[in-house]
């Protein structure tokens, strides 16, 4: 999403393209749409010609083994936890992993144009067809120059139904909130503990990682000097 034009593309269910979230920037730019889904995208891709890849380009051994886990244990028990998925892995105590697999993005640069990108595969053996809030503009991902560039990360029905990363931008407009107290409202008072995490960028160059997770791999930098980069629980 671009902060300066509320220009927004997404594409969710596609199966061979190497870059997904450079395919959204397509949609953003090329067309007159903001989210195409599935075969759709598939084909707008061959218009764009991107980068295609073989499905299994996307199998790593260890995320297989989690899908075969999961799937093993939905076998068993024949029945999954209420959410469409099995328990997999190391949990937060509601079914499903701490840590998610989601990447995103928020920037600000020297003009004062703020923007934002999210990807992500989604749960481990979610329903066929499921989509979360990556690809859902004011969900998963939101930017205005007026406001903050917000990429979320987590059980993303949750960030759905809450509107998550609008609803930052909109306490920054209304409310005229900190930006970091913003995102830690949404996390605590909004959302249930363990949904998830939030990186945000705000107008004024406030940069906030703030998660209810066991942890959240992020990295931040600034034209002052500031590195830093942290993976685990230690918290921001």
């Amino acid at each position: 999403m671009d902060g300066r034009t509320l220009g927004c593309g997404a594409v969710a269910a596609v199966t061979t393209v190497r870059h997904p979230i450079s395919l959204a920037r397509l949609v953003m730019e090329k067309t007159r749409h903001v989210l195409l889904a599935g075969d759709g995208a598939e084909k707008f891709a061959d218009e764009m010609q991107v980068e295609r890849v073989e499905n299994r380009w996307f199998d790593t051994d260890k995320q297989r083994a989690a899908w075969e886990k999961a799937r093993a244990a939905q076998a068993e028990s024949g029945a999954t936890n209420g959410r469409g998925y099995a328990d997999t892995g190391a949990t937060n105590g509601r079914g499903y992993a701490d840590h998610y697999g989601t990447v995103g993005c928020v920037c600000l640069d020297s003009h004062g144009n703020l923007a934002a990108g999210t990807s992500t595969g989604g749960l481990t053996n979610k329903k066929y067809g499921r989509v979360g809030d990556s690809p859902i503009v004011g969900a998963g991902t939101y930017a205005d120059n007026a406001t903050c560039a917000v990429s979320c990360t987590g059980t993303g029905e949750q960030f759905i139904r809450h509107a998550v990363a609008y609803d930052i931008s909109a306490r920054l407009a209304y409310l005229k909130q900190p930006l970091n107290e913003a995102v830690s409202d949404v996390l605590r008072k909004r959302l249930n503990p363990g949904d998830g995490g939030i990186i945000a960028v705000g107008a004024d160059g406030t940069i906030v990682m703030d998660y209810s997770t066991g942890g959240m791999a992020r990295a931040a930098a600034d034209a002052s000097g500031r590195r830093e980069v942290a993976i685990g629980s230690s918290k921001p």
